[in-house]
């Protein structure tokens, strides 16, 4: 049974959460506040957790940054705040996934699930040895001033180091192996996400956040240029 800890000071929202993951076959424990929660995911292991953005003694945020600093644990984050800014920093910090509050019990269960998936073939699929749909991956992938180090996944704009989360250095990694192609988003949730619960707004916020990271303004795309209606590409700069 995975063991995922829920985060939520809401006594009434933490026990309706935990009924609802126990009763899909999850182990869940819980806690009221950001220290508790740290306090758990140092007391045992856990395999995910749901983690509310507000907390009584500590912002959401600085919980899942310091979670970060002792645990790689996959963190789902269930969030009030639907600005794209504050979701893209979620994300920097090192959210797996995020959730839009309201949100059924259905969903929370399948985005939850979708991550422990992830999390599973991660683990027996590091990154640096991954297969990937396209021959070379182990090769640099340079376009531009940008530098692309799959195995050892670092990628560089003019000499200096991106700093990327895990599924922004995937995503960028895989349109630089398709420079000048149009890639469906259809094709990035197959390839990239390889789930079918991921929607189109979650890779519009990773898009986004890769665009400020290179610099780019929507006005004035360099390398990655959206077709309407079609997909993503990834050019040369001229």
């Amino acid at each position: 049974m995975p063991s995922v800890l829920v985060v939520e000071d809401e006594p009434e929202i933490r026990a309706s959460l935990i009924e609802v993951l126990s009763a899909h076959g999850h182990l869940v424990r819980s806690a009221g506040d950001g220290f508790g929660a740290l306090r758990e995911v140092t007391r045992a292991p856990l395999d995910a957790v749901v983690l509310d953005l507000g907390l009584p003694d500590l912002d959401g945020a600085d919980a899942l940054r310091m979670i970060r600093g002792i645990s790689q644990v996959p963190v789902l984050v269930a969030t009030a705040r639907d600005d794209e800014a504050e979701i893209i920093k979620l994300l920097d910090a090192g959210a797996d996934d995020y959730l839009v509050k309201p949100f059924s019990g259905g969903q929370l269960v399948a985005r939850l699930n979708a991550v422990l998936r992830r999390s599973a073939a991660a683990a027996h699929h590091p990154p640096a040895a991954a297969p990937g749909p396209a021959a070379g991956q182990g090769e640099l992938l340079a376009v531009g001033g940008l530098v692309i180090d799959p195995r050892g996944r670092s990628a560089h704009l003019d000499g200096v180091e991106l700093k990327l989360t895990r599924r922004e250095f995937d995503l960028l990694a895989y349109l630089a192996r398709h420079v000048d192609q149009v890639v469906p988003k259809r094709q990035l949730l197959a390839e990239v996400w390889r789930e079918p619960y991921v929607d189109d707004q979650t890779i519009d916020v990773h898009l986004s956040a890769l665009r400020r990271k290179l610099g780019e303004r929507g006005s004035l795309p360099r390398y990655l240029r959206t077709v309407r209606g079609v997909g993503i590409k990834m050019v040369t700069p001229r």
